[in-house]
């Protein structure tokens, strides 16, 4: 290339005119990168911050249920549900109010709240949880074709004995013998024996479940 043999003054003169031409667009790059640099940093401290937050509004919550004051704890709950929902806290936050909606007796609130967890959380492990109590409630209402939907979408298989067993309690309140008895035999196969379910709550089942059987 011509380049290669020009002098080193040639050279310097060139760079020096390339520089007065094109400083205006190297400054503005520049800018523009350390100002997406600082705006990064900014957004990611103000995250930080409203985790922190919320954390902290999630622990004034459970501590104002642990002392019997549940209209405050609605009161955060709904806080941080509904201005931190940005945060991991939002969603826990909800499965307790979920939990408070169950205890009154308020089941179409909870399952409400449980399917939005379930449906909506960017923790999966938050949404399985949501997923398995919102099948339980659907089984205290009665809804058994909607609980064993519920629980067809848990396919995990960490979880696996302790979702045939709910799918057992389901399948047995619709009167479904021989069902539930399978279910309940297949929680006994999957069960890791790490507390997942209670093996001996189980075996009572598949026995009675057996006897019931024979008898008929």
């Amino acid at each position: 290339m011509v380049d290669e043999y020009l002098s080193e003054r040639e050279q310097a003169e060139q760079l020096r005119q390339w520089l007065r031409e094109n400083w205006l667009w190297m400054a503005a790059g520049l800018v523009l990168g350390l100002g997406g640099l600082y705006g990064y940093r900014w957004w990611e401290g103000h995250r930080e911050q409203r985790s922190l937050e919320a954390e902290q509004r999630l622990a004034a919550m459970l501590d104002a249920l642990t002392r019997n004051q549940r209209e405050e704890g609605l009161r955060i709950g709904g806080e941080i549900a509904g201005e931190y929902d940005d945060t991991p806290y939002a969603d826990q936050a909800v499965l307790v109010l979920a939990r408070l909606d169950v205890e009154s007796g308020e089941l179409a609130q909870a399952a409400s709240r449980l399917a939005g967890v379930m449906n909506d959380s960017r923790d999966s492990e938050l949404a399985l949880v949501a997923r398995l109590r919102l099948a339980r409630v659907q089984l205290a209402q009665g809804q058994y074709d909607a609980a064993l939907a519920t629980l067809d979408g848990a396919a995990v298989s960490a979880v696996e004995a302790r979702v045939a067993e709910l799918r057992g309690d389901v399948l047995l309140a619709r009167a479904d013998i021989a069902g539930a008895l399978a279910a309940y035999q297949q929680a006994q196969l999957a069960a890791p024996g790490d507390g997942q379910v209670d093996r001996e709550l189980l075996a009572l089942k598949i026995d009675g479940l057996s006897a019931r059987q024979s008898v008929e």
